[in-house]
C-alpha cells in the first residue's frame, strides 16, 4: 500500500483527516467525505476541454524525476453538436476507447479518481466552449451558404432598386393616350414591322443607282422636310416608302428624285393635316418633274405597295420607349437627332424599327449621362430588348454621331444644331460606348 501510494503524485494521494469524514488532496485543503454528494471530473461538465494542466508535475510525474515513457494521453470526450448528431445517426456507433491506467496496480485495488469540488472548477484553466460552435461546418459549406445569401440580397437589391413603372399612369385622363389598350397597340406594330422589314441588300438589285445616291436623296429630303415644316412622322414615314419601293422595283438615276418626292408627298396625305400641293414639290425639285409625272409616279408607288401605308415606323417606338425611359426635352431630341442620322446610312437599313428606337434611347441617355447610364427593367420590357441586343446598333450610331458635320451630307447636323432643338448636334459622342467593356 506505501510502496503503491509513492509513486502517486502529491496532487491525488488520499489522507486521511482527523475526523475520519473524508479525504483531503495534497494541496492540504479538505475536503467533504466520501458519502456526500461528490461528483467526478467527467461528469461536472460535459463541455469542458482540458487545456494546459495547471500543475506541471502532475503531467510530469515528481520533481526531480524523470517523466514516465510511452504515456499515453487521456483521450477527452467530444461534444454532442447538432452536426456530430446527425452523423451518429447515419453511421454506425463506434465504441469509445477506455482509459487505461498509466501505471499498474497491485491485484485488488481499484484506480484512485480526482475529486475536484465545484469552487475548485473555477481556478481550472479550461476552455469553455459552446456545443453549437464546436464543430463547424465543412468549408465548401460555409462558401455555398454564404453566396446563396448574397445572391438572394442582390436580388433583393435589384427587386428594390429597380421596379416596373406604370409609364401610363399619368395619361388615365387622356382619352387620345388610350391607356386601355395601349400594350395591344404596341404588340400589333411588333408583329407588322416584321412583316414590313426592308431587305438590307435590296440595293444589290438595282442597276443604275447606289447607297450613295440613296443618301443624297434622303438628306435632300431631310432639308425639304425641315423647310416645309412637316411633323417628324412624315420625314419617317418618306424614307420607309422610298425603301420599300426601291426593295421591290428598280428604277433609274434620273427618276430617283422623282420617287424621293413622290415619297413624301404620300406621306404628308397619310400624316398631314395641311397638305403641300403637287407643285410645292415640283417647285422645290427645281421644276424637274411635270405634275403629270408625279401623278404617275404616285400611281405607280401605291400599286408596288399594295396601298399599304400603314406600317410602324422608328418614331412611333422612340416616343413609347422615351416614355419607358422617363427622359427630359434635352434627351428626347438627341434621341431623334441619332435616328435622322440613321435615315441618311444604308447600312442601317438592317436593323428593324423597334431596334433603332431602343438604341437611340439608350444611346442618347449614355451620351448625357455618361457611363452610369443603364438600361432600366422598365425600358427593356416595353422594348423586348437587352442591353447586350442594342450594343451592335449603338456602336454604330456613336460613329455616325462622331462623323456628323463633316462631308458633304450635313442636313442634318445644320437642323438639330438650331435653337429649335437645342443645339444638341453639338453634344459631344459618348466614346466610351465603343470600349468593349462597356458592354461586359
Amino acid at each position: 500500500m506505501a510502496g503503491t501510494n509513492e509513486n502517486l503524485p502529491d496532487l491525488i494521494r488520499p489522507t486521511r483527516t482527523q475526523g475520519g469524514g473524508g479525504f483531503k488532496a495534497g494541496c492540504g485543503k479538505p475536503v467533504a467525505p466520501l458519502g456526500q454528494n461528490r461528483r467526478a471530473l467527467s461528469d461536472i461538465n460535459k463541455n469542458i476541454i482540458r487545456g494546459p494542466p495547471t500543475y506541471p508535475y502532475a503531467a510530469n510525474g515528481l520533481p526531480g524525476k524523470k517523466p514516465i515513457a510511452n504515456k499515453k494521453p487521456v483521450p477527452v470526450r467530444r461534444p454532442i453538436t447538432r452536426t456530430f448528431s446527425s452523423q451518429t445517426t447515419t453511421k454506425p456507433s463506434l465504441p469509445l476507447p477506455i482509459s487505461k491506467p498509466s501505471l499498474p496496480l497491485p491485484e485488488g485495488k481499484k484506480p484512485k479518481v480526482q475529486i475536484i469540488r465545484d469552487d475548485e472548477i473555477e481556478n481550472l484553466d479550461c476552455n469553455i466552449i459552446d456545443v453549437e460552435d464546436d464543430f463547424n461546418a465543412p468549408m465548401f459549406v460555409q462558401h455555398t451558404e454564404a453566396m446563396l445569401e448574397e445572391i438572394d440580397k442582390m436580388d433583393e437589391d435589384v427587386y428594390e432598386e429597380e421596379p416596373l413603372l406604370d409609364i401610363d399612369s399619368g395619361d388615365k385622363g387622356n382619352h387620345l393616350a388610350v391607356v386601355e389598350y395601349i400594350d395591344e397597340i404596341f404588340m400589333h406594330y411588333k408583329k407588322q414591322e416584321v412583316l414590313s422589314c426592308i431587305s438590307p441588300t435590296y440595293m444589290s438589285k438595282q442597276h443604275d443607282i447606289t447607297d450613295r445616291m440613296r443618301g443624297i436623296l434622303i438628306d435632300w429630303l431631310v432639308e425639304v422636310h425641315y423647310k416645309f415644316e412637316l411633323m417628324e412622322e412624315t420625314l419617317y414615314l418618306t424614307v420607309n416608302l422610298i425603301d420599300r419601293f426601291l426593295e421591290r422595283q428598280t428604277v433609274s438615276r434620273k427618276k430617283l428624285q422623282l420617287v424621293g418626292v413622290t415619297a413624301m408627298l404620300l406621306a404628308c396625305k397619310y400624316e398631314e393635316i395641311s397638305v403641300p400641293i403637287v407643285e410645292d414639290f415640283i417647285v422645290i425639285s427645281d421644276k424637274a418633274y411635270t405634275r403629270t409625272e408625279v401623278l404617275d409616279m404616285e400611281k405607280e408607288m401605291v400599286n408596288t405597295l399594295q396601298f399599304n401605308l400603314s406600317v410602324p415606323t422608328p418614331f412611333v417606338f422612340t416616343k413609347r420607349f422615351l416614355k419607358a425611359a422617363q427622359s427630359q426635352k434635352e434627351m428626347e431630341a438627341l434621341a431623334f437627332y441619332l435616328m435622322d442620322l440613321c435615315l441618311v446610312e444604308y447600312e442601317m437599313v438592317k436593323f428593324p424599327p423597334s431596334l433603332l428606337a431602343a438604341s437611340a434611347v439608350f444611346t442618347a441617355g449614355c451620351t448625357l449621362n455618361g457611363c452610369l447610364n443603364k438600361w432600366s427593367t422598365t425600358s427593356q420590357l416595353h422594348s423586348n430588348y437587352s442591353q447586350h441586343q442594342l450594343s451592335e446598333c449603338s456602336k454604330m450610331m456613336v460613329s455616325l454621331h462622331q462623323k456628323s458635320g463633316t462631308g458633304k451630307l450635313v442636313s442634318v447636323f445644320k437642323k438639330y444644331g438650331t435653337m429649335k432643338y437645342g443645339h444638341v448636334a453639338r453634344t459631344q459622342p459618348a466614346h466610351f460606348m465603343l470600349e468593349a467593356r462597356f458592354w461586359d
